[in-house]
Parts: structure tokens; C-alpha cells; sequence
């Protein structure tokens, strides 16, 4: 099976814990475009009055095109359910998420909601989350600094992201920040280096998500769905 049907069948399962009335955190990606997509459809089928919180302009924009109805997190500040996806997630329920480039709405929805799922395929699913690279939103005003310090306090490789749509310079998030790509070692512990790197000055957000963590993953496989739970 591709990667598409395995997201298909996660989200199918997600789209379960989705109730009239519910005001929902839209998580933002690939997966969750898909997601917003059945949603939408569920909602007219179904005649379910929810409403989104998207955690991008890009979700905004493709929920308010299927026709749903968008609020704030001002309006709704603890979200009855948030539902998004990740670039890696491990045994533990530790996840990294920010590929694409939104982590710093996504961490605030997600955190701020009673409780929030995630939605992956397999193939996001990992021994150790440290094998992928952490993305971190910093200041434009301080980047290098940011970079010298995570370099020195982590010994560790780190970047700054750099647009490969067309557009040159570095990639800049919704919040008008640029984002830091960094390296660390496996045995790092994600809820100590989550607080760690935030503790840095310029430091907006980091993309590890373990302080907080999901009430389920939801697995999309070729045998159907399976669940991981805190």
C-alpha cells in the first residue's frame, strides 16, 4: 500500500472522535490536508456544527475553501480536541513536528486543547525521534546567535532553513520567524532538551512535542489501523 492509502486510513480512524458541537485545533501538512478534506465532508453529510482552529494560514485557507467554519484560539482558548499529524513519533509518545515549518501554532493549539491525536503513517514511526532533525522557530533579529548557542551547548550540527519553493532566502514562518534545522545526539532525553533549547534567548519554539503528549497515535498500516496510548 503507498503512503497516501496508510494516511487514508489513519485519518478515517481520526475522523471517529470528531462530535457535533466540537470546536476542533486543525493541525497542518500533507496529512491533515487530507483530513480537512474527509472532514469537510463528514460535516456536510453528517449536518455537524463544529468549528477549526487552523494552525497555519495554509490549513486556514483550505478550510475556509471546503466551506468550514474557522474560529480563533482568542474565542476558543482550550479546544475541546486538536487532531494533527508529525514527522516522526516513537514508542513513548515523544513526536517531532515542524517540517513544514508550523510548529509554533501547532504546539500551542495541540498544548492548549483538552487533549490532542496524532495521525501518521508507518513509516513515521521510529525508534528514536533524535534520527530526524529538529526544527526550532527563532527571531529573525538573533538567529545566529540561537545557531552558535544550540552549536556550542549541543555540539551539534544546525542550520538555518532556506526556501526551495522558488523563493530566495530563508523560509519564513506565519509569525514572520525564521527556522533553525539542528541535529542531536539519540540519548538525549526530548522532555530535557524540549525545555532546554526553549530556555534560549530568540528561541520562539522548538519542534518536540514530550511535555505534553498525545492521548493516542493513530498508525495507518497495511492490516488496518493501530493505536499507541499514553
Amino acid at each position: 500500500m503507498s503512503k497516501e492509502v496508510l494516511r487514508k486510513l489513519a485519518v478515517q480512524a481520526a475522523l471517529r472522535h470528531v462530535r457535533d458541537g466540537t470546536i476542533l485545533g486543525l493541525g497542518s501538512g500533507t496529512t491533515m490536508r487530507l483530513f480537512t478534506e474527509m472532514l469537510a465532508k463528514k460535516v456536510r453529510d453528517e449536518g455537524l456544527d463544529i468549528k477549526v482552529i487552523p494552525t497555519s494560514s495554509d490549513a486556514e485557507l483550505h478550510a475556509l475553501k471546503l466551506g468550514l467554519k474557522v474560529a480563533s484560539l482568542n474565542e476558543y482558548p482550550l479546544p475541546d480536541l486538536a487532531i494533527d499529524g508529525a514527522d516522526v513519533v516513537d514508542q513513548d509518545l515523544n513526536l517531532v513536528k515542524g517540517g513544514g515549518g508550523a510548529l509554533t501554532r501547532e504546539k500551542i493549539v495541540d498544548y492548549s486543547a483538552k487533549e490532542y491525536i496524532i495521525v501518521i503513517d508507518k513509516y513515521k514511526l521510529v525508534d528514536n525521534i533524535f534520527s530526524h532533525k529538529i526544527p526550532v522557530e527563532v527571531l529573525p533579529f538573533s538567529w545566529k546567535s540561537v545557531l552558535l548557542k544550540l552549536s556550542n551547548i549541543l555540539s551539534t550540527e544546525c542550520e538555518l532553513r532556506m526556501s526551495t519553493s522558488g523563493k530566495l532566502g530563508p523560509v519564513i514562518t506565519d509569525n514572520g520567524n525564521y527556522v533553525l534545522d539542528i541535529r542531536v545526539e539519540n540519548k538525549n532525553n526530548p522532555k530535557e532538551l524540549e525545555k532546554l533549547i526553549k530556555q534560549i534567548p530568540g528561541v520562539i519554539e522548538v519542534g518536540i512535542f514530550s511535555l505534553k503528549k498525545p492521548k493516542e497515535v493513530i498508525v495507518g498500516a497495511e492490516k488496518g489501523v493501530f493505536y499507541l496510548r499514553k
